[in-house]
């Protein structure tokens, strides 16, 4: 499996653009939106070409193949314009051999991670910040943000397979990667 990898668009159309691209350029298997999809938040300013209501259509053109969670950003109202869920905490599943658990970050985060096993991966958004990081032999991974990017990275996303995370800036250029080990 091939997954796309997206947080914090933040209602941009930009980045919801971005994504679009993204999609076609590496034909994911599956999208993986790790939340903060439509509102900008209070603490953050409105985002580059802010609108809601097509960053709703872009996504929602991909619907049938997006596995989301809910950001802090996230309103109940949210829902009636995406036509994916978005509204669980979190989600856990395998990717291959190893338990891929995916959240926004907001309540589980590299430093309050749930219980899992060396090889493992957790997957979280939130922050804004890309993350290639290994945590008591835990793969922390963070394709940071494709609006608003903090600490000088650039905007960013991410594609998972069973043996590697690649991060994208915003031309698609590769910007980080990590290969995960056979030992896990």
């Amino acid at each position: 499996m091939k997954y796309l990898v997206i947080s914090d668009i933040h209602g941009s159309c930009t980045g919801a653009e971005v994504f679009e691209d993204a999609c076609r350029l590496h034909n994911p298997d599956a999208v993986l939106c790790l939340g903060d999809v439509l509102y900008h938040g209070p603490r953050n300013p409105v985002p580059e070409n802010h609108d809601p209501k097509a960053v709703a259509r872009i996504m929602n053109q991909y619907s049938e193949r997006i596995f989301a969670v809910r950001g802090n950003c996230e309103a109940e109202v949210d829902g009636l314009m995406l036509e994916f869920p978005y509204d669980a905490a979190y989600n856990s599943f395998m990717l291959g051999s190893r338990r891929l658990f995916i959240t926004h970050g907001h309540i589980y985060s590299p430093a309050h991670m749930p219980r899992l096993s060396p090889g493992d991966i957790f997957l979280y958004g939130h922050t804004h910040i890309p993350d290639t990081g290994l945590r008591d032999g835990v793969y922390t991974l963070n394709p940071g943000s494709i609006t608003f990017p903090k600490e000088g990275h650039p905007k960013s996303y991410g594609v998972l397979t069973e043996s590697e995370f690649i991060i994208y800036d915003d031309h698609h250029q590769e910007y980080r990667r990590i290969a995960f080990t056979q030992e896990d």
